[in-house]
This record gives C-alpha cells, structure tokens and sequence, in this order.
C-alpha cells in the first residue's frame, strides 16, 4: 500500500509525540527510583478496638480533660488532624461540619465530637481559634460545648492514634506532617465502631453509624478509599503523588493528542472515498497522486 505524504507527516507526530513520553516517563521513573520511600501513613481499620478513656488532654481553655469525661455517655465522632496542617486536615473539618449541619442530631445532645491535634507542638489557642471557627459555620453554634478541640503530648497522641489504627509522620524536610484523611466513630464506652474515609462523609452513612454506636454496635469494614497528605519535592527529597500526577497528565496528553491526529486522518480518509465515489458516479476520472 502506498503511503501518502500526509500520512507519513502524521506519523511522524505520532513517532515524536511518543518519543516526547518515553523520555518523560524515563526522567520521572530515574527520579522515582532515587527518592526516598514514601512515608508510612494511613488508617488501619481496628474495629472493637479500645480508646484508652483516662488519657489526657488539654481542651480549647486549656483546661485538662480526660477523654472518658468528653464522651458524656453518648456516641462520638473522632477526627485526628493538626490545626495548622496547610492540605488535607482542613478539608477533613469542612467535610465534618457539612455532615453534621444535614444531620437531624445536634452536637452535644445526641452525640458529641472529639478533635485531637497529633502535633504535640500546637497549642490551646491554636485550638480555640479553630473551634471559633467551625463553630460560625455550624447550624447550632451555642452547641461549642460538646465539640472538643484538644492538644497533647507526645505520649497520649500516640496512644490515641495506635488505639484506632491512624498513622502519621513527621516530614522534618519540610515541616509538615504525612498522614491520611478519615473520621471515627465510637460507643459510649469508646470502642471504635466505625471508619469514614476521605473528606467527604454522608449525613445518612453518618447518621446510622452513630445510631448503631449509641446502641453498643460494632460496624463492618468501611471501603478504604484513602486520600493522603503529602507531597514530592526533589530539593527536600520529600515523597509524594505530585510526581504520578505529572506523568499521568502527561501521558494522558500524549494519548489525546495521537487519537485527535488518527481521528482527522480517519475523517480524511472518508472524505477522499466519498469523493472519489462522487466522482465515478458522475463519470470523472479520480484525480492521480
């Protein structure tokens, strides 16, 4: 078959565009095999597990509480976050308070919730500026008192964090924290009863979840659709997803661009058929090339 200059052009945009990839996902896969491991974070699903209720912690005020006192006899939504996390934590907040504002339960009364800031270097008014803040948004805002903003130490952080399977790391490169995104909740008696991941949860999923806790019931397995806060910076070595990200854009460039230039060749190719069967109808010799 005789291959036209045209198509041999196309072609050859196609070879480059290939090309163009194969030396991109080379530089990103070179890079990828000399950062450093990426952090072990995430939540590992420890249903039934015990929060240990005599742990202590600062609240809002400052004030010592112990998280057995919080709970109140009622069912609680517990967030693990650092307040001055610049990604993820705020999302996780946001997607709390849309829930708890469809919820037909208020804060305090059915159910209370739990905020705990696992950097042992935040402080009280850190915590009280934040829950100034969701406070405003939220539908009952005289409801402060049973949403607690709490700081502690080292120690308790991570007894709270190891009872419900929430792993972290510190990233002293660049002076944050990797961790995932998810909520709990917990039976009165704080056992963990249930997982939401992500940053999104449904008042309805939410609604039962604390209704099956205030009834001592344990939940089943939640689907593990984990988001993850952290990033790749090659000056500071610090791993992350903004790397895939590149090459999965970059590579879905790539194929867009080969479909849109088969595609026209395509549309060209009918067009000259249908030409050349308009011209054989009519009795026109077909022009050579």
């Amino acid at each position: 078959m005789k291959i036209s200059a045209q198509h041999r052009t196309v072609f050859r945009w196609i070879a480059a565009l290939a090309c163009c990839f194969g030396v991109l996902l080379s530089a990103v896969h070179a890079q990828v095999l000399n950062a450093p491991p990426p952090p072990e974070v995430g939540i590992d699903q420890k249903l039934d597990s015990q929060v240990p209720l005599d742990l202590t912690f600062n609240d809002e005020a400052g004030k010592a509480v112990q998280l057995g006192d919080l709970m109140d006899g009622k069912p609680a939504v517990l967030a693990l976050v650092y307040y001055e996390c610049p990604m993820l934590c705020g999302e996780v907040l946001q997607g709390m308070l849309a829930a708890f504002n469809e919820l037909e339960f208020t804060i305090g009364d059915e159910y209370q919730v739990i905020t705990v800031s696992f950097d042992p270097d935040e402080t009280a008014e850190l915590a009280a500026m934040k829950k100034k803040n969701m406070l405003e948004a939220y539908r009952v805002p005289e409801a402060g008192d049973g949403w607690h903003f709490l700081t502690g130490t080292q120690e308790n952080i991570d007894a709270i964090a190891n009872a419900v399977g929430f792993r972290y790391q510190y990233m002293p490169s660049i002076d944050e924290f990797a961790h995932g995104s998810g909520i709990m909740v917990l039976t009165p008696e704080g056992k963990v009863s249930r997982y939401f991941y992500g940053i999104e949860y449904p008042q309805r999923d939410l609604r039962f979840g604390l209704i099956e806790a205030a009834q001592e019931r344990i939940g089943t397995l939640a689907d593990e659709l984990l988001l993850l806060c952290y990033h790749y910076d090659p000056t500071t070595g610090a791993y992350g997803l903004v790397i895939m990200r590149t090459l999965r854009l970059a590579g879905a460039v790539t194929v867009l661009a080969i479909a849109a230039l088969v595609g026209g060749l395509a549309v060209q190719e009918r067009r000259k058929r249908r030409r050349e069967a308009r011209d054989e109808t009519l009795g026109t010799p077909a022009p050579t090339r």
